[in-house]
C-alpha cells in the first residue's frame, strides 16, 4: 500500500480524501493555494505545500507546481478529488512520467470519455443507447441547420470538452441556432481550449439517472446502483437522492447492466460515472461518463455502506475490487443537499466571506457532514461556491427527507449568505416530496414560484 498520498484539491472533498486515508494508515500531502492558507485540508494532512497565487489557474490547475510538491515530499500517488485535474489527461500522464501513480482511469480513458462526441461513438458501439444527435464534430453553419432540422428542435449545443454547464446551449427553433452555437463554441474555447461542438436532441421532461461503477485492473467491473440528479440549476446539481424512487426493478437492472457494458467496452479502472437521461416513456439514453469521483458520491457510500475513495486508492495500488455485484446489498434510502456560499435571494449571488459561527447538524444515525467549514476560516472568491454537504439515511425515502429538515435547521453559518433556506423550502415543496420533478422543474417551475412567493412577503 502506499505510504504517502498528495491530495491534489481542496475543500470538502480534500478533507474527505484525507481522512479516508488517515483510517488506512497512509501519510497525506495537502497542497493550498495563498488564499487556502488557513483552510482545513492543510490543517489535517501530515504536510502542506503552497503551490501558488489566489487563482485556480496559478495553483490547483498547476501541474508542475503539484507534481513538484509531490516529488518533495516524497509522495507515491495523487488523488485529484473532483473538478481541477481531475480529468485531465495531460496531467495523469505527466504522473507516470514521474512514477507517480494518479488515482483515477489511465489517460487513454480519460481522453477517450473525455471527448463527449467520441464517447457518444464508442457507446453506440457498446450496444448502450444514446440520444440522437449528430455523429460527429459540427463545423460549418450548414451542417448545423442541417443536423437540427434532422433530429428535430429543441436541441442542445454541447462543446466536446464540456463541463460544468459551459459551452452548452439550449435551442428551440432555427432562428436562434447559429447564435446560440457560436456562443457557446466561443465559451468553450475560452473555458477548455477546445472549441469542437456537437449536437444532441433535447429529451424532456427527463429525469437525470446516473451509475456509480468500480472497476479494477483485473477486469472486474461492477455498479454501486444509481442516484437520481434530477435537481438542477444551470446545469449544476442542487439535491440529489439514492435510489431514484421512479425505477422499476427492471430498468433498475438493465440500466446498471448498461452502465456495466460501457464500463468495459473502454476498459475502465478505478471510479466513474456514467450519466443517463431518462424519458417519460421510461426508455434511457446515455449522456456521458465522468472519469473521476462525484460530487455525489456520499449517498451511494450511505445505501451500500461502502467507502468509495478508500476503494480507489486499493483499486491504484493494483488490487482487486473488494466486492462483486452479487455480494453487493444496497439498503434504504439517502439524500444530499448541496450547501453554498450564494444569496438565492438575489439571482444566487456569490458570498464569500469569514465564518463568524458556525454550528453543524449532528447527533442521531444516518447523518453526515462533507465540509471545510470552520468559525474564522474564510471562504475565498476564487473557487466554487459549495461549502458543504449534508447527507441523510434512513429505511424510507420519507424518513431521509424528516432527517434532513432536522439537519438543515439546526445548521447556523453566519458571516456569509447560504442557499440554506432555499434547500429546506424546496424540501417541503409538494412536487419534491411526490417525487413528480425533473431536470427543468427546478428552474422553470420552483424557483420562479418561490421567487414570487419572496417579493410577496
Amino acid at each position: 500500500m502506499f505510504q504517502k498520498i498528495l491530495v491534489a484539491n481542496r475543500g470538502e472533498i480534500a478533507v474527505r480524501i484525507i481522512r479516508a486515508c488517515q483510517e488506512m494508515g497512509i501519510q497525506t500531502v495537502a497542497v493550498y493555494s495563498e488564499a487556502d492558507e488557513d483552510a482545513l485540508h492543510m490543517q489535517l494532512a501530515d504536510e502542506a505545500v503552497c503551490i501558488g497565487p489566489s487563482k485556480a489557474s496559478d495553483s490547483y490547475l498547476n501541474m508542475q507546481n503539484i507534481l513538484s510538491a509531490a516529488v518533495i515530499t516524497g509522495a507515491q500517488a495523487i488523488h485529484p478529488g473532483f473538478g481541477f485535474l481531475s480529468e485531465n489527461s495531460t496531467f495523469a500522464a505527466m504522473c507516470e512520467e514521474v512514477n507517480i501513480v494518479f488515482i483515477g482511469p489511465d489517460k487513454e480513458t480519460i481522453d477517450q470519455m473525455g471527448n463527449k462526441a467520441n464517447a457518444r461513438e464508442m457507446m453506440r458501439k457498446a450496444n448502450v443507447p444514446i440520444v440522437p444527435g449528430s455523429d460527429s464534430f459540427l463545423e460549418s453553419d450548414e451542417e448545423v441547420l442541417e443536423t437540427a432540422e434532422a433530429i428535430g428542435f429543441p436541441v442542445i449545443v454541447k462543446a466536446v470538452a464540456g463541463g460544468g454547464g459551459k459551452g452548452m446551449r439550449v435551442v428551440n427553433s432555427s432562428d436562434q441556432l447559429l447564435q446560440a452555437f457560436n456562443s457557446a463554441k466561443s465559451e468553450a474555447k475560452a473555458a477548455f481550449g477546445d472549441d469542437r461542438m456537437y449536437m444532441e436532441k433535447i429529451i424532456s421532461p427527463a429525469k437525470h439517472i446516473e451509475i456509480q461503477l468500480l472497476g479494477d485492473h483485473f477486469g472486474n467491473v461492477i455498479h454501486l446502483g444509481e442516484r437520481d440528479c434530477s435537481m438542477q440549476r444551470n446545469h449544476q446539481k442542487i439535491l440529489e437522492e439514492a435510489p431514484s424512487h421512479i425505477l422499476s426493478e427492471d430498468q433498475r437492472k438493465h440500466i446498471g447492466a448498461a452502465a456495466v457494458r460501457a464500463a468495459e467496452y473502454v476498459g475502465y479502472k478505478n471510479a466513474g460515472t456514467v450519466e443517463f437521461l431518462l424519458d417519460a416513456s421510461g426508455e434511457f439514453y446515455f449522456m456521458e461518463m465522468n472519469t473521476r469521483i462525484q460530487v455525489e458520491h456520499p449517498i451511494t457510500e450511505m445505501i451500500s455502506d461502502f467507502d468509495i475513495v478508500q476503494e480507489q486508492i486499493k483499486i491504484a495500488n493494483n488490487e482487486p475490487l473488494s466486492i462483486d455485484q452479487d455480494s453487493l446489498q444496497l439498503k434504504g434510502h439517502s439524500i444530499e443537499c448541496r450547501i453554498n456560499a450564494e444569496n438565492p435571494a438575489f439571482n444566487f449571488a456569490p458570498s464569500p466571506g469569514v465564518i463568524k459561527y458556525l454550528n453543524l447538524p449532528s447527533g442521531g444515525n444516518g447523518l453526515r457532514v462533507d465540509t471545510a467549514l470552520f468559525a474564522g476560516g474564510e471562504i475565498p472568491p476564487y473557487y466554487d461556491a459549495m461549502i458543504a454537504k449534508v447527507i441523510t439515511h434512513g429505511n424510507t425515502r420519507e424518513i431521509a427527507i424528516a432527517k434532513m429538515k432536522r439537519a438543515l435547521k439546526e445548521m447556523v453559518v453566519e458571516g456569509i449568505q447560504t442557499n440554506l433556506a432555499f434547500q429546506l423550502d424546496l424540501l417541503d415543496d409538494e412536487e419534491f416530496i411526490n417525487g413528480k420533478y425533473d431536470t427543468e422543474y427546478l428552474e422553470n417551475t420552483f424557483i420562479p414560484k418561490w421567487q414570487n412567493r419572496l417579493e410577496e412577503e
